[in-house]
């Protein structure tokens, strides 16, 4: 897949399958926008490994759950190439409890950052992308999402929001040219797994019918495919990439 001239902003980028979602775009020579929310060492290493693949590229940092810092985002990707092409709603966070200790902060920060965070940024690209008549925007849920998980009632709230989101979204913007799908990851191999306890990986991997976590790679490849003209046709949709974990 090429994706030359192609503008692509991806929030939470910096790390795991964000990171990896912005390396692929930018191998298929897109000039791509990283967002990232706090941690600059992981923006360096990453803009490290940018610049050996493109000269055009954006790291931009912002909170995704306050509109003020997104319009602030979306108007410096903008200035710098006057489009954007490609939406990929990835920024997220956890915040595991169970609900009788989950305080409201921790309800509130998870709610906003993934359900909150999608909104806003899809709403600041269309703009963009009616006037262009032509967009594609990819969000990131959760198996959480259709099968419930203990201890993320507020994970699972925001990623099955996200779900409804992008179903509703689809059907306003269809027949503008603006294609909005979902990638459902499974359990995949990043930092965050690699540090889980034996026996947890052991239980996780027991409800995986392939046996093996995915990787990021796997999720780049479902997001590039969405992305693509061969994708021209699908909208309202959520792949999972999961190893039939749901």
């Amino acid at each position: 897949m090429n994706f030359k001239d192609k503008k692509v902003l991806v929030t939470g980028g910096t790390k795991g399958i964000g990171k990896t979602v912005a390396l692929a775009f930018a191998s298929q020579g897109a000039s791509v926008g990283v967002n990232y929310a706090t941690d600059d060492q992981s923006a360096s290493d990453l803009e490290k490994e940018l610049q050996q693949m493109s000269s055009d590229y954006l790291l931009l940092k912002a909170d995704v759950s306050s509109a003020d810092e997104v319009e602030t985002m979306i108007r410096q990707v903008l200035d710098q190439w006057e489009r954007i092409d490609i939406l990929v709603n990835n920024a997220g966070i956890i915040r595991d409890k169970m609900l009788l200790f989950l305080g409201e902060e921790d309800w509130d920060r998870v709610i906003n950052t993934n359900l909150k965070g999608t909104y806003l940024c899809s709403r600041a690209v269309l703009k963009e992308m009616i006037s262009q008549k032509s967009g594609r925007i990819i969000n990131m849920a959760s198996p959480s999402a259709i099968t419930g998980r203990q201890a993320q009632t507020n994970y699972s709230a925001s990623k099955g929001g996200i779900i409804s989101f992008t179903k509703s979204l689809s059907k306003e913007v269809a027949r503008i040219g603006i294609t909005v799908n979902a990638i459902c990851p499974g359990i995949i191999d990043t930092p965050m797994t690699q540090e889980l306890k034996e026996a947890t990986k052991k239980e996780l991997l027991s409800m995986i019918p392939m046996g093996k976590f995915g990787k990021t790679d796997n999720v780049a490849d479902g997001v590039l495919f969405l992305a693509s003209e061969k994708a021209a046709y699908i909208t309202g949709q959520v792949l999972a990439i999961d190893g039939g974990l749901t």
